[in-house]
């Protein structure tokens, strides 16, 4: 791909560089987007049905096991030449943030360090009930109870109907006006509010 000898030129002299990814980076690693059909055990479900508070306090055993079941398949892929690419960028820029919507961990693993993750990771496990976190946990009841007070263990991921963490999302919103290069890579841009950050600048590299 041909980039403008514009963009090449800003980037190269920038030291402020922000990077919005989505679900599509990890396409190429074989995560499906949020959106697409799962297999056959899930065909009956939509997703949104199974990321809300309501739907844990209705059925927390069914929200548990599906949430598992998407950790099965995020551990089974690895990082694919995008992640790599975002993380070496990390490298080559003094004040970099990456703000990532994805939940699989990938960039992590990729090597990226400075990043915000808006939605949480799959692969961590919080208290629906105290809000702590839990390292370990008893897998002979689904899902889980916390150590600390007995509630029930949840993936620690934004659910729809819930906000923000107010800490990570100051930090992308500074990023984002005080940058001189924004990119945004993979989203649709339809997921709020996540997709606002974009309109907080105007050069945007799609």
């Amino acid at each position: 791909m041909d980039f403008p000898d514009a963009l090449l030129l800003r980037l190269r002299n920038a030291t402020r560089v922000a990077l919005l990814t989505g679900a599509g980076v990890s396409a190429e690693s074989g995560v499906a987007t949020f959106r697409d059909a799962p297999d056959a055990l899930w065909a009956s479900f939509r997703p949104e049905e199974l990321a809300t508070p309501d739907a844990f306090r209705h059925n927390p055993k069914l929200v548990w096991d599906w949430y598992a079941w998407r950790r099965g398949r995020v551990a089974g892929v690895e990082p694919n030449p995008g992640h790599f690419a975002i993380a070496e960028l990390e490298q080559r820029i003094p004040n970099f943030l990456l703000i990532t919507q994805n939940v699989d961990g990938l960039h992590q693993r990729a090597g990226s360090k400075s990043m915000v993750e808006l939605h949480g990771n799959i692969s961590r496990v919080k208290c629906f009930a105290c809000a702590r976190a839990a390292e370990q946990w008893d897998d002979t009841e689904t899902p889980p109870r916390c150590a600390h007070c007995g509630g029930n263990l949840r993936p620690d991921v934004v659910w729809f109907g819930e906000i923000l963490p107010t800490s990570i999302w100051n930090k992308a919103e500074a990023a984002v006006r005080n940058c001189e290069v924004l990119f945004s890579i993979g989203t649709s841009s339809r997921v709020w509010p996540a997709a606002g950050l974009a309109t907080l600048r105007g050069n945007t590299a799609p």
